[in-house]
C-alpha cells in the first residue's frame, strides 16, 4: 500500500532577529533589525520594525533617522552564529521525521507520510514547541499533501494570530480559504520575477492561479508552472530531496570597510577570501580546477575612476589546498591590479569543481598531495575547535584594516570559547 504524500514546511520566524533575541531576552518585544555585510542594507526585521514601514533590503542610511528616533536595536550580521543556530534547529527537526530536506538556512521540509492525519496538527504544535524549547527559535509550520501547499500553510501560520503557529491544509475547504488569502507573489516558485506578469494578467491570488487553465500556464511559465498549479490543487509533483546536490561553484566576496588602494591590502583580502572558499570546498569533499579572481571600484560613485578587472586561472592539478590556491590567486592579483583606483570590493569564484576522489593527476607533479591533505585536515579541525582564524596563512594579514564594517555584531555565543554568554546571578 502506497502512503499518501504529507509534508510539513518549518519556517523560522524572522530568523536572524530571533537568533539575536535568544541570547538577549530583553530584546524579545523590542524593535530589531539586522544589517547585511558592511552594514549596508536591512536584511532582517522584527515584526515591530515591519509595522514601522521599514522595507526589506533597503539601504540602512535611508531609515537611519527613523531607526534612531524609534529606538530600534541594530545588529551587524553574524553569519557564524546564524549558521550554528540553523544547524541546531535542523537537528531538532530530525527527531520528528525520518526525512528532513534542509531548504535554506531557516526553512526545512519534513516528510510526514504515514503519520495519522487526524492528529497531525497536534504533532505540528509539538514540533513547534520543542524547537522553541530546545533552541529558543520560534517557527511557523504548514502541513499539506504537497510542498507548495505546505509553504502556503506556513505563510498563513506566520501571519495569522488565530493559527497558533501551525496551519494544516488537508481539507479542500480550508485549502481554498488559505489560497484565497495568499497573494500570488507568495506562492513558492512564483516570486518577484513572475508575480508582476501574473498580476498583469489578472491573477492576484494563489486560488486564482490554482484555477488557471494548464495550457495557458504552460505558455506563460513552462512545465514548472504547470507543476506549481497541480501542487496548489493538491497533486504532489515535487518529492523530497534529502540528498543535497553537489555545488557547481563556490564564491567568496566582500565589500571593503574602506577603499583599498594598495596591492598589499588587495592581496591580503583575496588571500582571506580564498582561504574561506577553500574551507567550504573541503567541506564539500571537492577540489577545484579553475578559479576566477575579480575586483571592482564603487560603480555607484560616478565621480571616481572605474575599473572592474577579473582573471581566470586554470590549475595544473585540481586541488583544495589553501596554500596552492592562494599562490595562484595572488599571481592573478598582481597581473590585474592597477594603482590609482579606490577598490570597493573583491572576491574569488571556484569553478570546475570535482569530487576529491576523481582528481586527474599530472605526471610532472611532484607535490606530496597526501601530506598536504592531512595538513589541511589538521588546520580545519583546529579552526573548528578553537574558532575561525586560529590558524591561518600569513598572506591573509593580521590586522586586516580593509575588513568589512561590523561594528554592531553580537558575540559568537555558540562557536567561540572566548565569547560564551556571561550570566550574572
Amino acid at each position: 500500500m502506497v502512503s499518501v504524500p504529507l509534508f510539513a514546511l518549518v519556517d523560522c520566524n524572522n530568523f536572524y532577529v530571533s537568533c539575536e533575541r535568544v541570547f538577549a531576552p530583553k530584546l524579545r518585544d523590542e524593535p530589531v533589525v539586522v544589517l547585511s555585510n558592511n552594514d549596508g542594507c536591512i536584511v532582517a526585521r522584527s515584526n515591530e520594525v515591519k509595522a514601522l514601514g521599514v522595507k526589506m533590503g533597503s539601504p540602512y542610511f535611508q531609515y537611519r533617522s527613523l531607526i534612531e528616533h524609534r529606538g530600534v536595536q541594530v545588529f551587524s550580521s553574524n553569519y557564524t552564529l546564524y549558521g550554528d543556530m540553523s544547524r541546531r534547529v535542523m537537528s531538532v527537526l530530525a527527531y520528528f521525521s525520518p526525512e528532513v530536506e534542509v531548504y535554506s538556512i531557516d526553512e526545512a521540509f519534513l516528510n510526514l507520510a504515514g503519520f495519522a492525519t487526524n492528529t497531525i496538527t497536534d504533532y505540528g504544535k509539538k514540533i513547534r514547541a520543542t524547537v522553541k524549547q530546545w533552541t529558543g527559535i520560534p517557527v511557523s509550520i504548514g502541513i499539506a499533501n504537497t510542498k507548495t501547499l505546505a509553504k502556503v500553510g506556513a505563510y498563513i501560520a506566520k501571519h495569522s494570530s488565530k493559527a497558533g503557529g501551525v496551519v494544516t491544509l488537508l481539507h479542500p475547504r480550508y485549502r481554498e480559504r488559505a489560497l484565497a488569502m495568499t497573494p500570488v507573489a507568495e506562492v513558492w516558485g512564483i516570486g518577484r520575477r513572475l508575480a508582476p506578469r501574473m498580476m498583469g494578467l489578472g491573477i492576484q491570488t494563489a486560488l486564482q492561479l490554482s484555477r488557471a487553465n494548464e495550457r495557458w500556464i504552460r505558455k506563460q511559465m513552462g512545465v514548472n508552472g504547470v507543476r506549481i498549479v497541480q501542487e496548489l490543487r493538491g497533486i504532489s509533483c515535487f518529492p523530497m530531496q534529502v540528498a543535497r546536490a553537489p555545488k557547481k561553484s563556490i564564491t567568496c566576496s566582500r565589500s571593503f570597510g574602506r577603499p583599498v588602494t594598495t596591492l598589499t591590502e588587495m592581496q591580503e583580502a583575496v588571500a582571506a577570501y580564498v582561504s574561506r572558499a577553500a574551507e567550504e570546498l573541503r567541506e564539500e569533499r571537492a577540489v577545484v580546477k579553475e578559479l576566477l579572481v575579480f575586483m571592482m571600484t564603487n560603480r555607484f560613485n560616478e565621480k571616481e575612476l572605474q575599473y572592474h578587472p577579473h582573471m581566470t586561472v586554470t590549475l595544473p592539478v585540481a586541488t583544495s589546498n589553501t596554500g596552492e590556491l592562494i599562490h595562484q590567486a595572488l599571481q592573478a592579483v598582481e597581473k590585474i591590479f592597477k594603482t590609482g583606483y579606490k577598490y570597493k570590493k573583491a572576491g574569488v569564484i571556484f569553478t570546475e569543481l570535482l569530487p576529491e576522489n576523481q582528481t586527474q593527476m599530472d605526471m610532472f607533479d611532484t607535490t606530496n598531495r597526501s601530506r598536504l591533505g592531512k595538513l589541511m585536515a589538521v588546520v580545519d579541525r583546529i579552526n573548528t575547535r578553537f574558532g575561525s582564524r586560529s590558524l591561518q596563512f600569513a598572506a591573509q594579514g593580521i590586522t586586516q584594516p580593509w575588513h568589512m564594517k561590523c561594528d554592531m555584531r553580537s558575540p559568537c555565543y555558540t562557536t567561540d570559547w572566548n565569547q560564551l554568554l556571561t550570566v550574572q546571578a
